[in-house]
């Protein structure tokens, strides 16, 4: 039976991974497994395929507890019934790991993003249908109203929508009060990330505004 190529690709790269890293950190695997991880940050970024944290950051395993979703959106703290996985990530890496910071990290070219700004074209009858990802990233809606002239300089609506939706996540999170009361306490800092796929650039928010990350001059 002719084996399918993204299943021999899985194949292949778990052999490379036995055959490299593991090998190389065979101890620290050990380690993690036996005595439990205790990373110092959470990464909240987007499921794209193109934008890998543990990569960006070069971070061994264990170091960073990583949340993807579409759009790296941080919904609003809503303590009704249902299912919330974003938000038990975030209680669980806040509560009982006790991280020092969460990263929410946007990046360019965003699906998510695109998906959202495509949405607000479209007649509303034309959304009538359930969409999973409809409703999700209609979260980007309160970015939207409360962010876009704030970055009326910048190249394109996709790039304001994407910085706009990192800073909307911030300020999600403070609605968290298990989040607040970390924050408030010093046990617990909260910074805002971008990433370049195209030029490899990493951006931080400093008071507002993404300034680009010092790079070594190797590079």
């Amino acid at each position: 039976m002719t084996i399918p190529k993204w299943k021999q690709n899985l194949v292949t790269g778990y052999q490379n991974f036995r055959a490299g890293n593991y090998g190389r950190q065979k101890e620290l695997y050990e380690q993690l497994g036996t005595e439990g991880q205790s990373p110092e940050v959470l990464v909240i970024s987007c499921v794209d395929s193109r934008v890998s944290p543990s990569a960006v950051f070069n971070a061994h395993p264990g170091e960073m507890f990583i949340l993807r979703n579409v759009a790296n959106i941080v919904p609003p703290c809503e303590p009704s019934a249902g299912y919330h996985g974003t938000s038990a990530a975030i209680e669980f890496a806040v509560s009982n790991m006790k991280v020092s910071v969460i990263v929410v990290m946007g990046h360019e070219s965003c699906g998510g993003v695109a998906a959202f700004l495509a949405s607000l074209d479209k007649n509303p009858d034309e959304n009538a249908e359930h969409s999973f990802l409809g409703n999700w990233v209609e979260i980007l809606d309160a970015a939207y109203k409360n962010f876009m002239a704030s970055d009326a300089n910048e190249v394109s609506q996709q790039r304001q929508m994407e910085y706009a939706g990192v800073r909307q996540s911030l300020i999600n999170l403070m609605s968290f009060p298990f989040v607040e009361k970390a924050v408030m306490a010093g046990e617990l800092s909260l910074l805002g990330a971008y990433f370049s796929i195209i030029e490899g650039r990493l951006l931080f928010v400093e008071n507002g505004v993404f300034e680009e990350v010092e790079i070594s001059s190797a590079d």
